[in-house]
This record gives C-alpha cells, sequence and structure tokens, in this order.
C-alpha cells in the first residue's frame, strides 16, 4: 500500500501547484498554508454497508458523520422496520443526506436477488423480495443488466445523486457469467476481506458483539473492504451501536484511515473511467 500513499502524495502535489498558480502565491507558501493531511500509519481500510432492514441506518449515519469517515452503500430495496422499502420515496430524506455527506453509493439488485444456477447462457436468480420473491425467475444478460439498474435509477429519483459502477451481489454469490454480464453493462463486482466480514448478520448466541468486536479489531489490514448491514431482522443483540462506535474508535487509534470505493486501487480506475466506456453494453 506504500504505492498508494505515494500517489496520494503526487495528485496532492499536483492540486497544489494547480491551486498556487491560480492564486499567484508561492507553491511553498500555499503549502505551508495548506491542512495536514492526516496521518494513517496503519493505512487505509474501506468501510461499506448493505441495506437489510435499516433498523440501525441512522444510527450508523450518525457515527460515520460524527467520526468524518465516508463509507460505501450497496442498495437493494428491501422491507424495513418502518412496513415500507428501503428504496420508496419515504427514504428519500436520509439517503439525500448520505449523499451530501460524501459517501459513495452501488446496486446491490433491486429485489435482492440470490444466483441459484447458470445453464445455456441464461441464469437462474431467486428474489427475496418483490413481486416475484421466492420464485426461480431465468434471466437474460438484458434482464440482469436491468435488475442492477433500477436500484441506481431510484437512487438518482431520490437524490439526483449517481451510483458508482459498482455491485455487490447478495450473499456474495456470482459465477463467472454473471460478473461478465455486469461488467458488460458497467458494473464492477465487489466483495469483501475475510476480516472484512463484520458479523453483524450471525447470531448474538454464538457471536457476541464482543467477540465481533475484538476479531475486527485484532484482523483488520491495509486496504481491506469491510461489509456490514444496516439493521438485520434476525440479530437479537444489534450489531450497531454495540460494536461499530468502539470498533471506529479502535481503528483510528490503531492509525487507520478510512475511504470509498472511489479511492480503492481495485476500482478506482475502472469508476474513472469515460461514461460510455462504464456503460458497455447499455
Amino acid at each position: 500500500m506504500a504505492r498508494i500513499r505515494a500517489l496520494r502524495s503526487a495528485t496532492m502535489n499536483r492540486w497544489l501547484a494547480a491551486l498556487a498558480l491560480a492564486c499567484g502565491m508561492p507553491l511553498a507558501q500555499l503549502a505551508a498554508a495548506a491542512p495536514a493531511a492526516k496521518a494513517c500509519p496503519a493505512g487505509t481500510l474501506y468501510l461499506t454497508f448493505d441495506t437489510g432492514s435499516m433498523s440501525q441506518a441512522q444510527l450508523i449515519a450518525d457515527t460515520l458523520r460524527r467520526h468524518q469517515i465516508r463509507a460505501t452503500f450497496f442498495l437493494a430495496n428491501e422491507p424495513t422496520v418502518r412496513h415500507d422499502s428501503s428504496l420508496d420515496p419515504s427514504w428519500a430524506p436520509y439517503w439525500k443526506a448520505l449523499v451530501a455527506d460524501g459517501h459513495a453509493f452501488g446496486t446491490h439488485t433491486f429485489d435482492h436477488v440470490y444466483l441459484r444456477s447458470v445453464r445455456a447462457g441464461k441464469v437462474t436468480m431467486r428474489p427475496q423480495f418483490g413481486a416475484r420473491a421466492g420464485q426461480d425467475v431465468a434471466m437474460d444478460q438484458a434482464g440482469f443488466c436491468k435488475e442492477l439498474r433500477r436500484s441506481a435509477e431510484a437512487l438518482r429519483g431520490m437524490t439526483g445523486a449517481d451510483m458508482v459502477p459498482l455491485w455487490r451481489a447478495p450473499g456474495g454469490r456470482t459465477a463467472p457469467q454473471t460478473l461478465q454480464w455486469a461488467e458488460q453493462c458497467g458494473f464492477r463486482h465487489v466483495g469483501w476481506a475475510p476480516a472484512g466480514f463484520l458479523g453483524d448478520e450471525l447470531s448474538s448466541e454464538r457471536y457476541p458483539n464482543a467477540v465481533l468486536l475484538q476479531r475486527a479489531l485484532s484482523s483488520l489490514r491495509d486496504g481491506d473492504i469491510a461489509m456490514a448491514h444496516l439493521g438485520i431482522w434476525s440479530r437479537q443483540d444489534p450489531w450497531a451501536p454495540a460494536v461499530l462506535e468502539p470498533l471506529l474508535a479502535g481503528l483510528e487509534r490503531k492509525g487507520f484511515c478510512f475511504a470509498t470505493l472511489r479511492d480503492h486501487p481495485a476500482y478506482r480506475d475502472w469508476i474513472a473511467r469515460p461514461i460510455g466506456a462504464q456503460e458497455g453494453a447499455r
């Protein structure tokens, strides 16, 4: 990750040089006046959150805001504890606030569709929600790409913001066919590091919050992508705030910084490509 830090330094130097030219100020004087970049001796982590029940959504947003941490959110239209769905217009103020905070957004498919099988050039998916919930649905490439885009269209309709061209398969279930189709219609898949599985969907009895906290604090390393949810129906002892607040504080004390996937070395070039190149088969 030394290369990443070097690239960040070079980017900052170019930015300062351009600003100095515009202001008519010597570069050294401008650099001295600029706020120092935050030191990250332990490296950078990439927090990601999938939608889920939304029971902890506001608490997570508030905690990230308090720590001035930006994360990446993967959105599906899931039932919530408010008896609506996470991409209903009723959630527009929440998503608008996250956009204003500088977070990034990717698609988690609209109906939270799980991969079942791949045969004869078609994939069989099972939507967890929506009109065909619980049914096996055969999808060709056009249907699959439409499913990925529906979440992006919902976010844009509520906030005016575009998603980054990334997706996360429900359950992490992918196949070469779905990965290829997704890239052809503009979306690259994002999983998570083994240490980044934060365990909020596990049983509270078998994996109490204290165990999840200690495991994450001791295991996360520079460059890891971490994954949790904005609420899990089945967990009796909520992961947030019991784990989230001390986890962020502990990682900051260890010298970690945080960034969205817009800055991740595996995805930033993909995200930065011209729009036409990202859209591929659209």
